[in-house]
């Protein structure tokens, strides 16, 4: 599809629902956001497009995780989790809702698994056909789920954090390390990525227009990765492209959610076969795209933010004091951006970790030159 040229009528905004499904204001775009986020993750956007905007959450109660991670979002009444409430995933572990950080853990020190060797005997297979598949389509399909949406499923427990959530975050690094161990892990990770593949099945079948899947497995600190590469190609990368060689079959997109800085493992994210990556703050995502944006679509951040915005200490004074700056300046920072990573060729998007600087002067300016940058 050629990339048409800018029109600036495009620069309207009108309402459309946003992340999470709830309303927002949009720019008037020329393509709808199912056609441009295919055409994103095509490697042939028309502007950088922006995953808290431009994409639909969808992450359903049907799957027990979900509602153990407090993280629903569908069609329906929305389900509000409250402080310390607890509910299982669908192995049966335990999760708490901390008001707090908006989030759910497993209680640390009483892991469902003292050894990794217990899972043949202690681990109990969910039966997902008994799932109410049928009712979730009710609920979603036609009204959440809608075609000229890009919708994204996402899917909250990968691999490694399964392990995590069974052993303890110790224990699993040490199960991965491990040679005696080693080879427990990989049985458990052989099956278990069985189940994920006939619960993706169910997705596509149930929900025709979900268009992506958007997998979490976190793999680093804030300074590191918890392992080297070399333990994370052998001992995960292969369940994962059993995964995304499985959605790919499909002709669906697979978007991988990993955080911490991890730099040195973009290696065996590329060859575990996934579609993109959006890093955290804390890599240097310029580094990460210059070397790698010709295999992995990489979701990108301004980095050339005045030292007096970044000082700030949280995201929201950050976004405040973005909001600060001259319009002139947010401008120029927006368009400076585009033309470090908007390329034709070697396309980005914009990172949801970065939203908080989206201001209405930095969006519009961001947009058009992307749209130029583009449309070379």
């Amino acid at each position: 599809m050629a990339v048409g040229k800018f029109d600036p009528k495009e620069l309207e905004y009108i309402e459309t629902p946003g992340f999470g499904g709830f309303p927002m204001k949009s720019l008037n775009y020329p393509l709808n956001k199912h056609d441009h986020g295919v055409t994103t993750f095509q490697r042939e956007p028309w502007w950088q497009m922006m995953q808290a905007t431009d994409a639909q959450i969808f992450s359903p109660s049907v799957v027990p995780d979900n509602i153990a991670r407090a993280f629903c979002f569908e069609g329906g009444a929305p389900r509000a989790a409250q402080d310390k409430d607890i509910n299982p995933d669908m192995f049966g572990v335990e999760w708490e809702y901390v008001a707090q950080v908006q989030g759910s853990m497993v209680r640390p020190g009483k892991p469902f698994l003292e050894d990794i060797e217990e899972w043949y005997d202690k681990i109990v297979w969910p039966d997902i056909d008994k799932w109410d598949w049928a009712g979730s389509a009710e609920r979603n399909n036609g009204t959440f789920l809608q075609p000229t949406a890009f919708n994204q499923m996402w899917f909250q427990t990968g691999w490694y954090e399964r392990l995590i959530s069974l052993l303890d975050f110790e224990n699993a690094v040490l199960a991965v390390f491990d040679e005696d161990s080693q080879e427990h892990v990989h049985k458990f990770f052989d099956k278990l990525t069985d189940l994920y593949i006939r619960i993706f099945e169910k997705v596509i079948t149930t929900f025709p227009d979900v268009h992506a899947f958007f997998i979490h497995d976190d793999w680093g600190s804030q300074k590191a990765p918890f392992f080297s590469p070399d333990v994370a190609e052998e001992m995960i990368v292969p369940y994962m492209k059993r995964v995304t060689d499985y959605l790919h079959s499909k002709g669906k997109f697979c978007e991988l959610h990993s955080c911490g800085n991890n730099y040195k493992q973009v290696p065996n994210y590329i060859k575990a076969g996934w579609d993109a990556w959006a890093p955290q703050l804390m890599n240097d995502s310029y580094k990460i795209y210059d070397d790698f944006g010709d295999k992995l679509l990489i979701a990108t951040f301004p980095q050339n933010i005045p030292d007096s915005v970044m000082a700030k200490t949280t995201t929201e004074e950050r976004g405040t004091a973005f909001a600060a700056l001259p319009e002139d300046e947010q401008r120029r920072i927006a368009r400076e951006f585009a033309d470090r990573v908007c390329v034709k060729g070697k396309p980005s998007f914009y990172n949801f970790y970065a939203a908080h600087f989206l201001t209405p002067a930095f969006r519009e300016e961001l947009y058009i030159r992307s749209r130029e940058n583009y449309s070379k």
